[in-house]
C-alpha cells in the first residue's frame, strides 16, 4: 500500500521519509517512547504509549491488509428466506419500502422481522452497517398501523444516530399519517416539547434529553408499550445505563422490548436478563475486523510536524472523502480550522456544537461539498455515510472496540475502504 512520502519543511529532521506499516523489523513501534508529534499536543491527542488515554493497544492491531475478493475469500452468499413483499405487513408500507429500492432483506432483517411482527422480545447482535435500523422500524411502523394507540420509544447513544433513525422513519412512514419526534441535546427543547404535545407515535432520542423531558412531564413513559434499545453496548460505555434503567422502570411491565448491540459482553447479558422476557436472540455478527478495510499505521519521524504529515497524506490522490477522528472536542475543532487554513475543505462535529451545526456539517460531507470531516468518537457509532474513502485516526482510540467502530465508517456496501492510524 502506501510505503512513504517525502518529507518537506523542517530541515532538522534526520529522516527524509515517514512510513506506513511500522512493524518492529522495519524500525519498530515506539513502545513507551514518545515520538514526534506525540505527547499532549494542541489537538488534545497523545503520541506516547497508549495515546495518553485509555488502555494500551498494540499498534500491530492497526495493520491488516484487505482481503482481495476471490473464490477463496469471497464470503458465502446469504440466501434470505423472505423478500420484503413476503412479510405480513401493510401494503402501504410495502410501497414505501419498494420506493426506497429495498427488495431483498439483509440477514438481520430477514431473521428478526418475523419475530418482531409476532410480538416477541428480541436481541439482535449485528455489526454496524447491516441494516438493523430498518429491521426494527419496518415491523414497528406496521404495528402502529395495526394498533393506532401504540407508542414506541427508541433510545440511542448519540444525536447523530437518533437523527439518522428519524430520517429513515420519515421515508418508511411516508403518507402513513404517522408522526415521530427526534429529541436530543443541542437542539431546542421548546420545539421538541411542542411536537411531543401532539402525542407522536414514535419518540427517538438520547437518554439525557429523554430524562430531562420526562422530568418536565413532557413524556409519560407509562403510555409506551414498545421500546427499542439500539447500540446498547455504546450506551453502557458512555455511562447512560442508570438513565436507561430509570426510564425502563417508568414503562409498563408488559412492554415489547427490542435490544440491539454490536457486542455481547457480560454486562450486556445482565441488561438483557433485566429488561427482556424470554427473548429470541438473532446474531449475524461477523469477523471482528472488517476484511474489506485496508488498515495501516503512520509513523511520524522525529522532528517532523504531525499536522504536516497529515496534510501531505490528504493531498495525495484518492483521498476523496475522509473521516478523521480526534480525541477531544477542542482538539477536533482546532484541527478542522488548521486544515481549512491550509486550503482543505474541512468541517468538525463534536459535543460542543449545537445539533443544527452538527447536522449541517454532516449534510455538507454527505453531499460531497467538503472532503474532510473531523470528529470525536460521538460519530463512531451509527453514522451511515456513503463513499467514505478513508478513516484516519489522528489520535488513537481509547479501546480496540472504539477502533473497530471508527474504521467501520469506510469499506461499506461491498466497497473496499482504507484506515490509517497515527502511532
Amino acid at each position: 500500500m502506501y510505503k512513504h512520502f517525502r518529507s518537506g519543511g523542517a530541515k532538522s529532521a534526520p529522516a527524509k521519509q515517514f512510513h506506513y506499516r511500522g512493524h518492529p523489523k522495519a524500525g519498530g513501534f515506539s513502545g513507551g517512547r514518545k515520538v514526534a508529534g506525540g505527547g499532549r499536543s494542541r489537538y488534545g491527542g497523545g503520541g506516547n504509549r497508549g495515546g495518553g488515554f485509555g488502555r494500551f493497544i498494540d499498534p500491530a492491531k492497526f495493520v491488516n491488509k484487505a482481503q482481495p475478493v476471490s473464490t477463496s475469500t469471497k464470503p458465502v452468499h446469504y440466501t434470505p428466506e423472505h423478500n420484503f413483499i413476503d412479510f405480513a405487513i401493510d401494503n402501504r408500507l410495502k410501497t414505501n419500502i419498494v420506493a426506497k429500492n429495498y427488495y431483498v432483506p439483509t440477514p438481520i432483517q430477514d431473521k428478526i422481522i418475523p419475530h418482531i411482527l409476532a410480538g416477541s422480545d428480541v436481541v439482535g447482535i449485528a455489526n454496524t452497517g447491516t441494516g438493523k435500523t430498518a429491521a426494527f422500524l419496518i415491523p414497528l411502523i406496521d404495528k402502529v398501523l395495526r394498533m393506532p394507540n401504540e407508542r414506541v420509544l427508541i433510545m440511542v447513544p448519540t444525536r447523530e444516530l437518533a437523527q439518522q433513525i428519524h430520517d429513515e422513519f420519515m421515508v418508511f412512514a411516508n403518507r402513513l399519517n404517522m408522526q415521530a419526534v427526534c429529541v436530543v441535546g443541542g437542539a431546542s427543547m421548546g420545539n421538541q416539547m411542542k411536537i411531543l404535545s401532539r402525542q407522536p407515535a414514535f419518540i427517538i432520542g438520547t437518554p439525557g434529553r429523554l430524562k430531562d423531558l420526562m422530568e418536565r412531564r413532557a413524556i409519560d413513559l407509562s403510555r409506551f408499550g414498545t421500546v427499542v434499545l439500539d447500540e446498547a453496548d455504546r450506551m453502557l460505555d458512555m455511562g447512560f445505563i442508570n438513565d436507561v434503567k430509570l426510564m425502563m422502570s417508568k414503562m409498563h411491565a408488559k412492554r415489547h422490548t427490542l435490544f440491539f448491540s454490536a457486542t455481547m459482553s457480560r454486562e450486556i447479558e445482565t441488561l438483557v436478563h433485566t429488561f427482556l422476557k424470554n427473548p429470541v436472540t438473532i446474531s449475524v455478527k461477523t469477523g471482528e475486523t472488517p476484511n474489506a478495510i485496508d488498515q495501516d499505521v503512520v509513523k511520524v519521524p522525529v522532528g517532523k510536524n504531525k499536522l504536516d504529515v497529515l496534510s501531505e497524506i490528504l493531498a495525495k490522490p484518492g483521498f476523496d472523502k475522509v473521516l478523521i477522528f480526534g480525541r477531544t472536542k477542542h482538539g477536533v475543532e482546532r484541527l478542522a480550522k488548521d486544515l481549512t487554513f491550509r486550503g482543505f475543505k474541512a468541517e468538525s462535529i463534536h459535543g460542543n456544537k449545537s445539533q443544527p451545526q452538527r447536522q449541517k456539517a454532516l449534510s455538507l460531507f454527505k453531499a460531497h461539498h467538503m472532503k474532510i470531516l473531523v470528529a470525536t468518537d460521538v460519530a463512531a457509532r451509527g453514522l451511515d455515510i456513503v463513499g467514505v474513502s478513508h478513516v484516519i485516526n489522528y489520535d488513537q482510540p481509547s479501546t480496540y472496540d472504539d477502533y473497530i467502530h471508527r474504521i467501520g465508517r469506510t469499506g461499506r456496501a461491498g466497497k473496499q475502504g482504507r484506515a490509517l492510524t497515527f502511532v
